[in-house]
């Protein structure tokens, strides 16, 4: 696909078809742009259940149609029993099983405070029941099974087959279902509609946290009714960047959302707009290789950070930094964060509000622990803690992880209003710069910006290796001249889920919406 979708009254992008179709007909119906994408959440949530889900964690970054964008973290702290006698015997913290569902699940949270927002906004309200009417349904009735469900239940049965819930939930008739087969989530159906009559709050304060205390317990999972209880959406407000194209927004701590941002920052300094394929791709990743490095040093639950993080994406600092880059020669660096499993979707309204979110249970079906009568998948975030208790990351009850989760939103000085991003864990950063510099800077069309070969520094899936690895749509001469600067350069397939499902939207000042979706991806741009 290389025709972005235009269209005059709203645009919904996810990486799921009917996710996109769930968000429109909601803003058909008068809905906003944040009431559509809480019916997109909820849709996603079930048609592509190994990404994320209600066990998960969320980051909204809204842009009212004027004055300052809001952002919401909605995620989850280490639950309360969660501390370094619990993993006595474990070297490190699981990745998979009860002990590996160490935080609170924020995403409920999320929608919940979204829309409080929403009202706060103006507008007449739609009901709750119907902004999870779509996702009740198809968890009830059935949805086909995607080929990136299918793949993924096959490459992790192995590890996951014995987790709690998960064969029963995932295997069903003991195998893996295969794409296209008809797949029901009869329990996290019966969740959505709880929470349909009862409220977004019963997951933490009503008669749906009650039951998922139980569960949690006794599965020996280290959260307790009253870390549910304590659970709250927060707004805050974004990090910030003044780029030479225009204004560039991204989500605060404990997300990489600043990661993002000096990536931009530090490549604007770097004449990217006369930058050929492989000069594009390096000084990208020479750029990702010193904001990894402020990552690592600065970022962690914001109230253990000191150091004032808008402060590093100033302009002085930026620059420094850029200084720094050799245009002829790859700099060395350690090690990425590694991936993770995650959707990003964007919505903008008729008014000019845009929505640009994301949320993830952190890798391909999170724990793996399907918690009993509740169809729900909860995350392993928590396995981003370290148990080394001078680490930046360190455990601790009550604690934010760290997370790669980082939604990206911008206003360009010619007008226009752009909200992008993609999964991946350490990859979202790089294949946000890739798009903003294709589209914005170097005047590639957005949906060729996006279907684009990418890569990805850092590893995926199951390795170990934190190689330069590009699809391989990329030139030969790309490719060697990519090798000569001294990147160690590995090749992907051609259309790869290792460099994420990315998407965008952009407003132009005719009021025309384009959105742009990831043939790597279900997904659509999707607008009326």
């Amino acid at each position: 696909m290389i025709q972005s979708n235009m269209a005059p009254l709203g645009m919904a992008v996810t990486p799921h078809h009917l996710a996109s179709e769930s968000a429109l007909a909601v803003l058909r119906e008068g809905g906003n742009a944040i009431e559509a994408m809480v019916a997109a959440a909820s849709t996603i949530a079930v048609v592509y259940p190994h990404m994320n889900g209600l066990g998960g964690d969320g980051f909204w970054l809204v842009m009212p149609p004027q004055g300052d964008p809001i952002a919401i973290d909605a995620s989850g702290s280490a639950g309360s029993l969660a501390h370094f006698d619990f993993y006595h015997n474990e070297p490190h913290i699981p990745h998979r099983g009860p002990k590996a569902a160490l935080t609170v699940a924020g995403t409920v949270s999320g929608w919940q405070e979204a829309l409080t927002l929403s009202g706060e906004l103006g507008g007449t309200p739609l009901p709750l029941a119907r902004l999870l009417r779509d996702a009740l349904r198809y968890a009830a009735d059935g949805i086909p099974v995607t080929a990136s469900q299918a793949a993924a239940t096959e490459a992790k049965r192995a590890e996951l087959q014995h987790q709690p819930g998960f064969a029963a939930t995932f295997l069903p008739d003991g195998d893996v279902p295969q794409a296209g087969s008809r797949f029901t989530q009869p329990a996290l159906a019966q969740t959505l509609s709880q929470l349909a009559e009862e409220g977004l709050d019963s997951f933490y304060r009503g008669n749906l946290s009650h039951h998922l205390a139980r569960e949690l317990s006794a599965l020996g999972m280290p959260i307790t009714l009253e870390d549910l209880q304590q659970q709250r959406a927060r707004r805050c407000t974004p990090l910030h960047i003044a780029h030479s194209e225009g204004d560039i927004w991204n989500m605060t701590p404990p997300t990489q959302g600043m990661v993002s941002l000096a990536i931009l920052g530090i490549t604007d300094r770097l004449q990217m707009a006369k930058a050929d394929e492989a000069q594009t791709v390096h000084r990208i990743v020479e750029a990702t290789k010193k904001a990894f490095a402020l990552r690592d040093k600065h970022i962690t639950d914001p109230r253990h950070i000191t150091e004032d993080l808008q402060a590093l994406l100033d302009s002085d600092h930026l620059a420094m930094l850029a200084s720094q880059i050799e245009d002829d020669r790859a700099a060395p660096w350690g090690t990425g964060r590694g991936p993770g499993d995650t959707v990003w979707m964007g919505v903008m309204d008729s008014s000019g509000l845009a929505v640009s979110f994301i949320q993830s249970i952190y890798h391909e079906f999170g724990s793996g622990v399907v918690l009993p009568g509740t169809g729900i998948t909860w995350q392993n975030r928590g396995a981003a803690f370290s148990l080394d208790p001078e680490h930046l990351l360190a455990l601790a009850p009550g604690k934010q992880p760290f997370h790669t989760l980082n939604p990206a939103a911008a206003r360009l000085k010619d007008g226009r209003v752009m909200v992008y991003g993609s999964m991946g864990g350490d990859g979202q950063p790089q294949t946000q710069a890739a798009i903003f510099t294709r589209h914005v800077i170097q005047g590639m069309p957005l949906q060729q910006a996006v279907s684009a070969p990418r890569w990805l520094l850092g590893r995926t899936w199951g390795q170990s290796s934190d190689s330069l690895k590009l699809e391989g749509r990329f030139s030969i001469e790309t490719l060697e001249r990519l090798r000569q600067l001294g990147h160690d350069v590995e090749l992907l397939p051609d259309f790869s889920e290792a460099v994420g499902h990315a998407g965008a939207i952009v407003r132009h000042n005719n009021g025309m919406f384009e959105g742009a979706s990831d043939p790597r991806s279900n997904g659509s741009a999707a607008g009326f």
